[in-house]
């Protein structure tokens, strides 16, 4: 693909146009130009001919639809400000309850594998329910459901604050209401993923991806420290009964949200069984895996944080906190950047980076190194992450935006359990420099596989959205 430009162009017939996406009506080309005195819309300009103008709209150098531009912009569309007013109070509160597991499962056990168990059961219903979440969430009515799952998740954070108020709270505790709450969380993330581009015009699908992958990941930024502030000060049992009144305000958002232009899903006879046969192309698979190699990657700065500022860095036990904290100011930072039009090509650069970095950040060089690589990895990981997401939609088209979101959920979440496993037994058992190597490898493989793309592998990828 050649280089990508929008600069305006005045002399030539030229129109752009998009396929549509998720739920809304095709807006038309938005590419303004004039045509020279003398020339009529059929006749090229002098020194172009007209196939050489069509070829470069072809191949890049003209966008009309998608220019370059940060994410933060769709916040003026007052709907999806609200959704993400919401969204960031709500994973505010997920972030505060995740790093209180993460910190008192550690203390109770001293064992980065009891740390992997926590994280594994909170999203294990991916595993488990993932490809009938999704289907049963749109006939019970998608809308209620999410509703639903907030309340439920609110009374088990709430269950957790007892628990660790009384003194009760044990490891076996934490995994129960961990893998509870990821149940309910099963059901929600693929309804409310899909709910996102009815917020928006059509031209800010990705934008509005990318501000959604910020709302989740700013509260990853602010939640450890703030955490350590609550754990100290207040008790451990607060960050859970924080994390309880967060779900009920995300409630109350969903039920006050009016979405547009939603189109009705494609109902058949046996989508009980989950996402159709003709989801899972090839263009589709290799996303998804692009999607899961980002979840499998990030996962040691979560998981190794302990460990790693223990035993290897010998730095104070607040580090971990740090640690999450760079990932998701990276993620922020990643959606104030100027971004070019999405490309699977786009995110595989994206997705090599988030590995290089993953690997820097559990070679111990320094703390502050640490600190650093995480920063970027949160980086890569938000426009890989948005990228993936926008080409997904686009490739599955409008009426299975919600099928596509489950399979993303799956992709996303659903690889986490066993990531987190994984980066807990490995780390115990050859250390954490050489986890973060094996955890990084999928995502290099797949990043290589999208950019060298050898000739069998560009034919078997041709589909809508490549």
């Amino acid at each position: 693909m050649g280089p990508d430009r929008t600069d305006a162009i005045s002399d030539g017939p030229l129109a752009s146009s998009s396929p549509p996406v998720a739920g809304h009506r095709d807006q038309g080309p938005h590419v303004a130009f004039s045509v020279p005195k003398g020339q009529s819309l059929e006749t090229p300009p002098p020194g172009r001919s007209l196939w050489s103008l069509q070829w470069s709209s072809r191949a890049g150098f003209l966008r009309g639809h998608e220019q370059r531009s940060a994410s933060w912009h769709v916040l003026r569309h007052r709907g999806f400000l609200g959704f993400f007013a919401g969204s960031l109070v709500s994973n505010l509160g997920t972030w505060l309850q995740n790093t209180a597991q993460m910190l008192l499962a550690y203390q109770l056990t001293h064992s980065p594998f009891a740390v992997g168990m926590v994280t594994s059961a909170q999203f294990a219903g991916f595993l488990l329910i993932g490809p009938w979440a999704a289907t049963l969430a749109e006939r019970a009515g998608s809308k209620r459901v999410l509703v639903a799952s907030q309340l439920v998740s609110a009374g088990i954070a709430a269950l957790l604050a007892v628990l660790q108020f009384s003194g009760s709270l044990t490891e076996s505790s934490l995994v129960l209401c961990a893998l509870c709450i990821g149940f309910a969380f099963t059901f929600a993330l693929p309804v409310q993923t899909a709910m996102v581009p009815s917020l928006v015009p059509e031209a800010d699908t990705k934008a509005a991806m990318a501000m959604n992958s910020v709302s989740y990941n700013a509260g990853r930024t602010l939640a450890p420290v703030l955490c350590v502030a609550v754990v100290a000060n207040m008790g451990a049992g607060w960050a859970f009964a924080l994390n309880s009144m967060s779900f009920l305000v995300f409630a109350v958002t969903i039920i006050v949200l009016r979405p547009h232009g939603a189109q009705p899903p494609i109902r058949r006879a046996r989508d009980w069984l989950g996402p159709r046969i003709d989801m899972w192309r090839p263009r589709i698979v290799l996303l998804l895996a692009m999607v899961a190699a980002v979840t499998v990657a990030d996962d040691p700065i979560l998981v190794l944080g302990p460990p790693l500022a223990h035993h290897v860095l010998a730095v104070a036990s607040v580090w971990p906190a740090y640690f999450l904290s760079a990932l998701g100011l990276g993620t922020v930072l990643g959606a104030f950047m100027r971004t070019k039009p999405s490309t699977a090509r786009r995110a595989a650069v994206s997705l090599l980076g988030l590995a290089i970095s993953v690997i820097v950040f559990t070679a111990g060089i320094s703390a502050w190194f640490s600190l650093l690589a995480a920063l970027a990895a949160g980086v890569a990981g938000l426009l890989t992450g948005a990228a993936t997401q926008s080409l997904l939609l686009k490739t599955a088209g409008p009426a299975r935006a919600t099928q596509v979101m489950a399979l993303w959920a799956m992709a996303w979440a659903g690889s986490k359990p066993l990531a987190s496993l994984a980066d807990g037994w490995l780390a115990t058992h050859v250390g954490v420099f050489r986890t973060g190597i094996v955890l990084a490898a999928p995502a290099i493989i797949i990043a290589l596989l999208e950019l060298l793309r050898w000739p069998g592998v560009r034919i078997l990828l041709k589909s809508p959205g490549y």
